[in-house]
């Protein structure tokens, strides 16, 4: 007989510990659900925002049509319009040729913007931007923007395989 009710014992305190975990998860669980609940539904505090706005007249971009003219060996240059404060942005334009043995061959090409320092009486790069393109020729434009930096610039176009042109100089000035 005792075997029997030691084995009754085990097993109803297996059964107890297993009711007792279950409870404590269940309760874990309420206690996390309902502290998710309650930091959800806290009132969240207002400020209150007032946007402001004005009309602007819509500017487009340099059409081609009023663009400098585009020709192979020159780099034009000319201001654009609606600069904010001394903001300038310009747009160069020229006509690459690939000089290469045929029109599939990609025609690689860089834009450099250069600056005058009075100081070494040298042209600085002040930065460049890299493109490219496949076929016989194509007209090119790049459009930078200097802001608050007055000085003396000119725009440079290095074809691979081809000589640098240089535009004319121009001044910025705020």
């Amino acid at each position: 007989m005792a075997t029997r009710s030691s084995a009754v014992l085990v097993s109803g305190t297996a059964n107890t510990a297993k009711l007792f975990v279950a409870a404590l998860a269940f309760t874990g669980a309420y206690v996390g659900f309902s502290a998710y609940g309650t930091a959800s539904s806290a009132p969240r505090p207002t400020q209150t925002v007032t946007l402001s706005s004005r009309e602007l007249p819509i500017t487009s971009s340099l059409s081609t049509r009023t663009a400098p003219p585009a020709k192979a060996g020159k780099v034009s240059v000319s201001a654009l319009p609606g600069g904010t404060g001394c903001v300038k942005t310009f747009v160069a334009r020229s006509v690459v040729v690939n000089p290469g043995p045929g029109p599939d061959r990609t025609v690689m090409y860089d834009w450099r913007l250069a600056r005058w320092s009075a100081d070494t009486h040298t042209w600085h790069t002040y930065f460049v931007n890299y493109d490219g393109f496949a076929g016989d020729k194509k007209t090119v434009d790049w459009k930078p923007s200097i802001s608050a930096n007055p000085g003396w610039y000119r725009i440079e176009l290095t074809v691979e395989g081809a000589k640098t042109v240089k535009s004319d100089r121009f001044q910025v000035s705020c």
